[in-house]
Parts: structure tokens; C-alpha cells; sequence
């Protein structure tokens, strides 16, 4: 029998001066895991009064990356970024609803911090969420939260201190399975209720493993999981309990190994998972048992390897894994199976990896996963399947990780996942996005490996990294494309094939450049150099480091170089040094650190550093320091960067008072911070700045511009909302003015119009605040007020049934729908059908 293993995946090429995350996932293949105050108005019919914007804030309708940001560089209206991603599109998180005809996500986001595994409706429109998170729409919720129709997040919150993996609702009780050990105030053991206060109720089986798979069918709630004992009794992996004591039953299986996925009807309990018996017979992976007895039923599929998701639909069973063959024929990863006989239909649309989700509605069998291509076609992570012949059809969201939940509620596709984007626009390494709007533009250079600079003189965007090609042309390391269309254009100082560019420096015709090469501009030249912005040649100026220069920055008559050279510019100097912009040599200025140099900025007669060193100019500096431009003596002002390991810092950018810093640490300035701070340049004081990034989270690259500083790194969130790699942080932390709403998004929209059953109103708010949204008749009345209360800047949608205030359905017609804010006022007709 196979085995599912762990492993790590996606893990990002070894830097040594930039960030990266990996993770490690369970047996069946999900991860392992070792605010903003917002006034509430009153408003009275479309009055809106007086708004009340977050202390600190972020452009969450800037796109973000599926993969890391090394480098960052703003040139009036557009921001360039560098690293290693094959997509930016919209921050949504990792629970998203879906356009079913479009396949584009449908604000609001809810802005998940992390993973969502499992998910449940609330049957009033709403979802149940569960997975291993920390927040939801910048709030604090730990693993579990309750989301409304309008995507609002709820106050209820149990706040487990472990995973969910399970959930399944039956009434007003929710049921919870997953790592926990403690859940709505009350010791749960894996396994809890909860009412609708988000409080865990008497009823506690108390498993002695992880719960992996719920179902509820009349009193009995039916676990399915990694234990061996639940309810009270031993039970071998699944189990069927009391709903109102907890007690295990007498029904017993009895699987000789985990049960993944559960589904309830007719009769049967439907289980999949790693097992190879249960009841006492050979049911390889899946099986059908009674649901008064518990012995398995004659169905037998016999998968060859693990069943993940189980989906019942009239007379089929969808079943979705890690298979190759199930029901007698050879079927990759997806199948569908008579529910009386157990063989495989004809219906067999072939994916290439794990199908880890299913749901099925109105025709359509929605797959989602780890596959990256269904039926023949190319399909990341989702796909829609035509229910009778099996054709994938043209539904493409797109998203940028694994789909480890899905769901179906008021004609929109719901997906749960590892993700963080879904849809945008293929951009390999390098992207450009439009400060206004905040989504990506038409340049696109595709760039064939990571990208670790950036620098830009407003026609041309230089660029340096491990790449081959990029613009259309070959280029070492290192070019020069068009700011406007993104080709390369002739510039090509042209290293050694094994080159890597890591920092560059502009200063008027020249482009200082570090990195790992032997010669570049037709000149021997070790590891920096300067070049003619012109030609791309190399200059006479030729310092000659004996090892790798990390930063770079050109102040007057003086390049200051750190990185983890000890000597160059013809002089021994240790990670750090000042060099003449005319000579390259090595000046007098020599602050000695005892370990790398990561980071450089200067401002006036200061020289700030970061790096790994803990000892510069003789005193003792954790990381970052300022150094006396004249002398290379160290100043009193001292952070004192603190890690549980050793702490780095990796960018550095200054703003009047304010020095910022990013790397990887816990505190700095006396003051807790993950990765990313700002520090007072006199005090040297953390300031009330916080972005409050994720522990563990790491800032590799800092740029500032109008009132923002842009970051990149390995983070996934930032204010505890869901923006992955990249992000726009406001610089003030009071009075915070959002951006002015482009005119192109400045639009209420139906979607679909004209319709029957519902219809959704989407709209962008350029602020937080206070909205109403109502819909009235020909004549001008009000029939139905779909919101009144406070929503998140940014994309947004509500929903109506067709009905009015008092639940009546209406007649066949035209109305308008009205949204109202203090900087939005918007409307729209839209038909209802019969």
C-alpha cells in the first residue's frame, strides 16, 4: 500500500541576502503549521454621516505575488517589482467567492490570513470558515470564523488553539474537528459544538487525534479522522456519535487506517481516506457502509491509492485523490462512480495531481486541488467540469496555490485554500502596477529567473538578478528595458553566463553594480563595477572586491558599498566601506563590522546599515547601527534588533525623522515588531508604526513614495489582512487619507442583469466607512434596504433575492439600486425576470 509523504514544496532558491519561506505538509497534503478600530454609524435612509478612517492603514487594492519580492522601485505613477513570482493579481486571501460564469473573485475579500481547510454554510447565506489563520478582514480570529452573506465577518469567534479541519453545521450549532485542544472557552479534545454565541456546549467526544472529516444526518454526527478512541470508546478512525450526548454509538467500521472525507445519503455513509479495511472487508481507499449497521455494502470502488473528497449528486459519487484507477478503470485523480454499482461512469475528465475538493451544482462538478491541468487544459489549482460528458469547461479563477475547500451559495462558487491571489496576470519575476488603481499594467518583460534589483531613471528600468533572457533578448544578469513597453533595449554590459546581479545604484550616467561576476562591460572586473548608462561599458573605476557586494549607495562624491567582501578598493575594509565615485578607492572611512552587510541608506551626515553583524566601529550593534559620514564612527543611536535566532536586517529607507527597517526580527527599538519597523532617527525608539506582519514573516526590500513605503519579502500578510509578498504601507498613522477611487472602477455594476433568482451589485468604495445600499421601484420608493453600516475600502458586492423589506417577492420590472458613502454615491438600473 502507498503511502502519502510529506514533503516540502515550493521552496525558494538559496539567497544568502534575501528572504525566503518554505512549508511542510501532512499526510494528505495540507499544510502543517508549527486591527483596525472602525467607528459604527447609524444612518438613516441614505443619509451618511460622519466616518471615522483606520489609524494605520494599507492599499489593499494594490495586487499582490504568489511568489517573493526581492526588490521594489516607484517612478511617478508606476511601481516596478522584482523576485521570484509567476503572478500578481488581486489580494484576496484564502477564501474567496467566485463568478460562476466569469471565474473572477467577487468582492469583499475577506483578507484571510492563511489557510482555510474547511468550510460550511450557515444556511442563511453565510459561511462557516476553518483552517489555520490569525485573522480575517484585519480582525483578530484564530483557525475559525463566521462570515455573513455580504462577506461582513461576524462577532462570533471560539477562538481554538489549534487547526480546523472539519466543520459541518446542523441547526444552530456548529460542529468542529480538527488539532485543538482548547475551543469557546472550554477543553475540546479535537472534536466540539458550538452554539451560535461561538460558545463550545456540554457536548465533547473527546478524540485522542486529529478530526479530519465531519457529517451530520439527524442526530447522529458522523467523525472521521486520524484518532483511535472517541465518544468514550475505541474507534478506529471513524465513528458515529450522539448529537446530543457525545457519546460514541454502537455503529463501529472499524478502518485500519485514516478517514479523509465523509459524505451522508440514503442510507450510507460514503468514507474515504488511507484505509485498506474496514467492517471486516477489503474496501481499498473508499467504501459504502451501512448507516444503521455499519458493515460495508456490496459498492466497491477499489481506488489504488488515497481518496480526498467525496461528492453525492443523484445517482453518481464524485470521488477526488490521489488515485489512477478507481471503479475498474483507469481514472487520474478524479472520477465519477454509480452509487449503486460502485464502477466508473464513462465521465473522465483527467487531471494531473491531487483533487483535494469537490462540489457539484446546476450541471457543473467544481474540482479543486493541487492539479494544474483538467481534461487537457490548463487549469491552476480550479476547475469546472461539465456534469454528464466531462468536459472542462472555459471557468479559469486562477488561483495561485491549492484549493483545499469549496462550496456553492446564492449563485456564486466558493473556494478555501492556501492561496492568496486568485486570477491577475502572468508575470514572470518582474511586474509593473499602476499606483492609482493598483493592478498590474501591460509591461511585461518576463524575466526567466529571479530578479534581485531594480532601478529606474524614468525611460529606462534596470534590472539585475540569476536571469538569462528578459525583454525579449538574452542579458547575464543584467539589463536595461524600456520603462513603457518592457523590451530590452541595446544596453548590455554582458558578464559570464553564471553572473548574478544583486544591487545597483544609479547616479546620472553611471550604474553601479554588485554582485557575483569576474567581468562585466567588456572589462575584468570582481564583483563591482561601474558602467555607462549609455553604452553599458564599463568605466576605469574598478574598486575590486574580494567577495560579494550587497548594497550599494551613491551620496556626493562617495559610494558606500557593504556586503561580505574584507577587502576592496585596494584596502583591507571589513563588509562595509567608503569608496571615491571617481578613483574607487577605498577612503579613509572605515567602521569594521564583524559580519555582513545586508543594507545601506544615507541621509545628511549619517550612514545607516543593516546586516548580520553584531559588532561595528568597534561597538556593540545588533544589526543596524548609524555611522558619522566624516569619521565611520558609530552614533549613540542604537535599535538593538532582537531575534530568537540570530536577527537580520535586509532593507533600509529613511524619511525625515523616520529610519525604516525590514529583515527578519522579533523586537527592535524596545518595542515588539516582526520584520518591519519604524524607528525614530533621533530616539532611536520603535515608533507606533506596526505593521504588524506575521512572526517569522521577513522584509527583504524598502522603496518610499508618496506617503507609502512599499515593501517586498516573504510575508503573507500585513495588518493582519491577506496581502502576500508585496504591499503599500501609509507612512502617517493618524488622519490617513485613501487614495482617490480610479475613475474606470467609479461604477455600480449587475451582475447578471437582467436575472431571476439573484443578483449581485458590485462597487469599489475608495474608503472606509459608513454605506447604505438600497434598491427602489419606477416610482422612487424604497423596496428593500440591502445594507446600512460600516464596509472596508475597496472592492465590494451585496446580493438581492428579488424580494422586499418584508420577504415578498417582486414583480417582473425595472428598479434601481442606490449605494451611498461619503465618497461614493452610485447607481443602477437592473431588470428582474419572472
Amino acid at each position: 500500500m502507498m503511502r502519502l509523504r510529506r514533503g516540502v514544496r515550493r521552496q525558494c532558491p538559496p539567497q544568502e541576502f534575501h528572504l525566503g519561506r518554505s512549508r511542510r505538509h501532512s499526510p494528505s497534503g495540507r499544510p502543517v503549521l508549527r486591527s483596525c478600530a472602525l467607528a459604527t454609524c447609524a444612518l438613516l435612509e441614505l443619509v451618511v454621516l460622519s466616518v471615522e478612517v483606520q489609524a494605520q492603514s494599507i492599499r489593499t487594492d494594490w495586487w499582490a505575488t504568489d511568489g517573493l519580492v526581492d526588490a521594489v522601485a516607484v517612478s511617478g505613477n508606476t511601481v516596478y517589482i522584482g523576485g521570484a513570482f509567476t503572478r500578481v493579481g488581486p489580494a484576496t486571501g484564502g477564501w474567496t467567492a467566485i463568478n460562476p460564469i466569469s471565474g473572477s473573485p467577487m468582492a469583499p475579500f475577506p483578507l484571510v490570513a492563511g489557510t482555510i481547510f474547511a468550510a460550511a454554510p450557515d444556511g442563511g447565506g453565510g459561511w462557516y470558515i476553518g483552517g489555520g489563520f490569525s485573522a480575517v478582514l484585519g480582525q483578530p480570529r484564530n483557525n475559525v470564523a463566521h462570515l455573513d452573506v455580504g462577506g461582513n465577518l461576524i462577532a462570533w469567534n471560539p477562538n481554538p488553539n489549534g487547526e480546523v479541519r472539519a466543520l459541518a453545521v446542523s441547526g444552530s450549532t456548529v460542529y468542529v474537528g480538527g488539532f485543538f485542544s482548547t475551543i469557546g472557552g472550554q477543553p475540546r479534545n479535537h472534536i466540539a459544538a458550538l452554539d451560535s454565541t461561538g460558545i463550545a456546549t456540554g457536548w465533547s467526544p473527546n478524540a485522542n487525534n486529529l478530526v479530519d472529516a465531519l457529517a451530520v444526518s439527524g442526530g447522529t454526527v458522523y467523525a472521521g479522522g486520524y484518532f483511535t478512541t472517541i465518544g468514550g470508546q475505541t474507534r478506529f478512525h471513524l465513528a458515529a456519535l450522539d448529537a446530543g450526548t457525545g457519546n460514541a454509538t454502537g455503529w463501529n467500521p472499524n478502518a485500519n487506517d485514516n478517514v479523509y472525507t465523509l459524505a451522508v445519503g440514503e442510507g450510507r455513509v460514503y468514507a474515504g481516506g488511507l484505509f485498506t479495511t474496514i467492517g471486516g472487508l477489503g474496501r481499498n481507499f473508499i467504501a459504502a457502509l451501512d448507516v444503521t449497521t455499519g458493515n460495508p455494502i456490496g459498492w466497491n470502488p477499489s481506488a489504488n491509492s488515497a481518496v480526498l473528497a467525496l461528492v453525492k449528486s443523484g445517482t453518481t459519487i464524485y470521488a477526488g485523490g490521489t488515485f489512477s484507477s478507481i471503479g475498474g478503470q483507469t481514472r487520474n485523480f478524479i472520477a465519477a462512480l454509480d452509487a449503486t454499482t460502485g464502477n466508473a461512469t464513462a465521465w473522465n475528465p483527467v487531471g494531473n495531481s491531487t483533487v483535494r475538493a469537490m462540489v457539484a451544482s446546476g450541471g457543473v462538478v467544481y474540482a479543486g486541488g493541487s492539479f494544474t491541468s483538467m481534461g487537457g487544459q490548463p487549469r491552476n489549482y480550479l476547475a469546472a467540469i461539465d456534469a454528464a460528458t466531462g468536459i472542462v469547461g472555459g471557468w479559469n479563477p486562477n488561483p495561485a496555490d491549492w484549493v483545499y475547500a469549496m462550496g456553492v451559495s446564492g449563485g456564486r462558487i466558493y473556494a478555501g485554500g492556501s492561496f492568496t491571489i486568485i486570477g491577475g496576470q502572468a508575470r514572470k519575476n518582474l511586474a509593473a502596477l499602476d499606483a492609482t488603481t493598483g493592478n498590474a499594467t501591460g509591461w511585461n518583460p518576463n524575466a526567466d529567473d529571479r530578479v534581485l534589483a531594480l532601478a529606474t531613471n524614468g525611460g529606462a528600468v534596470y534590472v539585475g538578478g540569476n536571469f538569462a533572457t528578459v525583454g525579449g533578448q538574452p542579458r547575464h544578469g543584467i539589463a536595461a528595458l524600456d520603462a513603457t513597453v518592457g523590451s530590452a533595449t541595446s544596453w548590455n554590459p554582458n558578464p559570464p553566463a553564471s553572473s548574478q546581479i544583486g544591487t545597483l545604484a544609479l547616479d546620472g550616467s553611471t550604474v553601479y553594480v554588485g554582485g557575483v561576476f569576474t567581468s562585466i562591460g567588456a572589462q575584468p572586473r570582481n564583483d563591482i563595477a561601474a558602467l555607462d548608462a549609455a553604452t553599458g561599458l564599463a568605466t576605469s573605476w574598478n574598486p575590486g572586491a574580494n567577495s560579494v557586494p550587497t548594497a550599494l549607495v551613491v551620496s556626493g562624491g562617495t559610494v558606500y558599498a557593504g556586503g561580505y567582501f574584507t577587502t576592496i578598493g585596494g584596502q583591507p575594509r571589513r563588509h562595509i566601506a567608503a569608496l571615491d565615485a571617481t578613483t574607487g578607492s577605498a577612503t579613509s572611512w572605515n567602521p569594521d563590522a564583524n559580519a555582513e552587510l545586508l543594507a545601506l541608506a544615507v541621509n545628511g551626515g549619517t550612514v545607516y546599515a543593516g546586516g548580520r553583524f553584531t559588532t561595528i566601529g568597534g561597538q556593540t550593534r545588533n544589526a543596524i547601527a548609524a555611522i558619522d559620514a566624516i569619521t565611520g564612527n558609530p552614533t549613540s543611536w542604537n535599535p538593538n534588533v532582537q531575534n530568537d535566532a540570530s536577527p537580520l536586517l535586509g532593507a533600509l529607507a529613511v524619511n525625515g525623522s523616520a529610519v525604516y527597517a525590514g529583515g527578519i526580527f522579533t523586537s527592535i527599538g524596545g518595542q515588539v515588531r516582526y520584520g518591519l519597523a519604524a524607528i525614530d532617527a533621533g530616539t532611536a525608539a520603535a515608533t507606533s508604526w506596526n505593521p504588524s506582519l506575521l512572526y517569522g514573516s521577513g522584509v527583504g526590500t524598502i522603496a518610499l513614495s508618496n506617503g507609502l513605503v512599499c515593501v517586498g519579502g516573504g510575508f503573507t500578510s500585513i495588518l493582519n489582512l491577506s496581502h502576500s509578498y508585496f504591499g503599500g504601507i501609509y507612512q502617517s498613522v493618524s488622519g490617513v487619507d485613501q487614495p482617490p477611487v480610479a475613475q474606470s472602477r467609479a461604477q455600480l455594476r449587475a451582475t447578471p442583469d437582467p436575472f431571476y433568482g439573484t443578483v449581485a451589485f458590485d462597487f469599489y468604495l475608495p474608503e472606509t466607512g459608513a454605506v447604505a445600499v438600497a434598491l427602489y421601484d419606477l416610482a422612487g420608493r424604497i423596496v428593500r434596504h440591502l445594507h446600512s453600516g460600516t464596509m472596508m475600502a475597496g472592492d465590494r458586492y451585496v446580493d438581492w433575492d428579488g424580494r422586499d423589506d418584508d420577504g415578498r417577492p417582486m414583480r417582473a420590472g425595472l428598479y434601481v439600486v442606490r449605494v451611498r458613502a461619503r465618497r461614493a454615491d452610485l447607481s443602477a438600473k437592473v431588470f428582474r425576470l419572472r
